[in-house]
Order: structure tokens, then sequence, then C-alpha cells
């Protein structure tokens, strides 16, 4: 596995990543109701991957084996997380801790002392054995339990 900076050509990769993690891997969150995983995939589709892509406060990297994307994730310069998905055929083999910490990297060489995520129910203990903390109490947002979290980095 090897963790490099994403292509815009990769945009509709990205895309089918992030959208079959959300459906397979975060069924405690979205509890299979169809109303739920609307809102949650609206966003989630090739062109909007390519502006996360061209946006340059966004830093993304994918971790690929060979040419397939196991996962994605996004830091931006002010060392928020907003995307970190793990493809369901890579979960639990160290893909998504690897890319995290490749996530902070960034952030670190960007000055930032500190990352902050809204974590899903699904990734919450994940975060927190990572060193990540909650910030405030969970909130609701489209539906979805979120959970402020912060690393010092």
């Amino acid at each position: 596995m090897q963790i490099r900076p994403a292509r815009a050509a990769e945009a509709a990769d990205i895309c089918a990543v992030v959208r079959a993690s959300i459906i397979e891997l975060c069924v405690e969150d979205h509890h299979g109701d169809p109303e739920i995983l609307a809102a949650w995939l609206a966003n989630k589709t090739p062109e909007n991957v390519a502006r996360w892509l061209a946006n340059p406060a966004n830093i993304n990297l994918v971790a690929v084996e060979g040419e397939a994307i196991l996962a994605a994730g996004c830091v931006t310069t002010g060392g928020e997380v907003i995307l970190n998905y793990v493809s369901p055929a890579a979960r639990l083999r160290g893909v998504s801790t690897a890319l995290l910490a490749a996530l902070e990297d960034e952030a670190r060489r960007q000055g930032c002392t500190a990352c902050d995520l809204d974590s899903t129910t699904t990734a919450h203990r994940f975060y927190a054995a990572r060193g990540y903390a909650d910030r405030t109490e969970p909130v609701t947002k489209f539906g979805l339990t979120a959970w402020p979290m912060r690393k010092t980095l």
C-alpha cells in the first residue's frame, strides 16, 4: 500500500470509494434509511469530488495498492479533516490508520498544531483510539449524529 496525493483523473474512482464506504460501512449512522442516505450522498458525485481535488485549501490523499484506490482522505490547510473513507474491501487492514497519520502529517506541514473533525458514530471509536477527543456533545446534521473531535498534533 502507498499513500500519495490524489489526482484529478481519479475523481470518479474516489467518489465510488466514498459512496461504497458510506453505504456499506456506516450502517450504524444511516440505519439503511433512504432519506438519510440520499442527503448524505447528495454531494458525493464525481463532479463535486473533482472540485474538492481542485480546491487549493484542500490536501487530498489516497491510499492505493497498484492502481486500486483503497481509501481517500482530505485535510484542509487549516487542519480540519473533512474526508476519510475506506473501501469496504480494504477495511480492517490498517489503511485508515495510515491515511489518517498522513493527513495529520500534512496538517503539521501547514503549521497546524491540532486537527479537528466531525466523526460519524461508526468512526467515533476509531478516532478516539488514535488520540482524538470529543470537543463538544454530539450534534445532529442531516439526520446523522456528528461527534466534533480534536487531536493536538
